[in-house]
């Protein structure tokens, strides 16, 4: 049950013939940094968009790609150049200081690669750590800026790296296979699909989409090692496949990718615990949709969904502080299969990643009612699976 060109079909062809395994790789010695260097000093009251790609597929990215959105024209994207010397970097995710930027390396030999961001604008690579597995598909930063965490979608597994002080990656502290429980019917097997920090800071959870499971980890800030402390899991062929947290920080809303739904959970800061409740519709109608990720305002007061089978963004209304989701509509996404969407950092733009067609389209968000209206033209952007807008400057 999964859509044509969904990650297990994408990964097959990326890892065929290869025996994944959910044993630590041997260490590896970061790269040497690039010797490229990529200018994109935006203009004032501009901001740098990255975006995410596949490089080895038909037609894809050649690395990480650079633009300049604007704040003026309704976040129209301008230029672009591209950071190279990095393999499939699917997803990406900012330090906190937004002075270096991480991406996945999708492979077989799975890694994570440093970015570091200049004054200027311009990019340099810092180097690569192994994650110690397969097809890694998702990674985030702690925090406290001290440790990034990724999660290996093929084999099944979670990592840590330690980030020194000037952005680059040391050797892997942590790496941790899913096992228990096992799958229900129509699942293969573990599948972690995203790892982030509760807002609590003291909780890792790891969704794991094969598994139909959310882990629930503590992070040892002083050896980077992780310590499970429970799991909740969701009902057989969930596919759950990401969580996103209320700003309140008691409730998580799950996109679950093989079921078509969204669940609205419980979560105890205190213990970690996350409380499924009942799966709900995403108004996309019969059939699956393939529900990639959910986005909520920084007032807390919507929450948007990407639907990529459907092409569209389904619009909720988050009531009883957290506690619910009420289905507002759906509007059509612009492009053909979005990936990942992302909002500005004033959350009044929403940017959607649209991976088939290549595409990235933009939308202003009515602060009011959460209404999304779509501005401009589609930028073009070649396998554009993820999108990252840093702030605007102004200086």
């Amino acid at each position: 049950m999964t859509a044509p060109t969904s990650r297990r079909t994408l990964l097959g062809a990326l890892l065929a013939g290869a025996a994944l395994t959910t044993a630590p790789a041997p260490p590896t010695t970061a790269r040497p940094a690039s010797r490229r260097e990529t200018s994109a000093v935006p203009d004032r009251r501009s901001g740098t968009l990255l975006l995410g790609t596949y490089t080895s597929t038909a037609g894809g990215g050649t690395g990480i790609g650079v633009a300049r959105y604007d704040r003026s024209a309704a976040g129209r994207i301008t230029g672009r150049t591209t950071v190279t010397g990095v393999d499939n970097p699917s997803y990406l995710a900012m330090h906190p200081s937004g002075t270096t930027v991480y991406a996945v390396d999708e492979q077989e030999q799975g890694g994570v690669t440093a970015v570091a961001l200049a004054a200027d604008g311009t990019f340099r690579v810092l180097g690569t750590r192994s994650t110690g597995g397969a097809g890694p598909c998702h990674l985030s930063v702690h925090p406290s800026g001290r440790w990034l965490l990724s999660a290996n979608y093929a084999s099944g597994s979670v990592a840590v790296h330690p980030i020194a002080a000037d952005g680059s990656l040391g050797e892997r502290t942590a790496l941790v296979a899913h096992a228990a429980p096992s799958p229900g019917p129509g699942q293969d097997g573990p599948h972690a699909h995203q790892i982030v920090t509760a807002p609590d800071g003291g909780h890792v959870l790891a969704v794991d989409l094969g598994n139909d499971t959310v882990y629930t980890y503590r992070l040892d800030l002083r050896r980077g090692a992780l310590h499970q402390v429970s799991y909740a899991l969701l009902r057989p062929g969930a596919g759950p496949r990401h969580l996103t947290f209320h700003p309140g920080g008691r409730f998580a809303y799950l996109a679950c990718e093989v079921d078509n739904t969204v669940v609205v959970c419980g979560y105890d800061p205190a213990t970690g615990t996350l409380t499924p409740g009942t799966p709900q519709a995403t108004g996309t109608g019969p059939g699956t949709s393939y529900p990639a990720q959910l986005l909520v305002t920084g007032d807390g007061r919507f929450a948007y969904l990407a639907n990529r089978g459907h092409n569209s963004l389904t619009r909720y209304a988050v009531e009883g502080g957290g506690a619910a989701l009420r289905l507002i509509d759906t509007v059509p996404v612009g492009g053909d299969f979005p990936r990942h969407i992302a909002f500005s950092p004033d959350g009044g733009l929403l940017f959607a990643a649209n991976q088939r067609s290549g595409t990235v389209t933009v939308f202003a968000v009515d602060r009011a009612d959460g209404g999304l209206r779509r501005t401009g033209t589609p930028f073009v952007a070649p396998a554009a699976v993820c999108v990252l807008p840093l702030g605007f400057r102004r200086g």
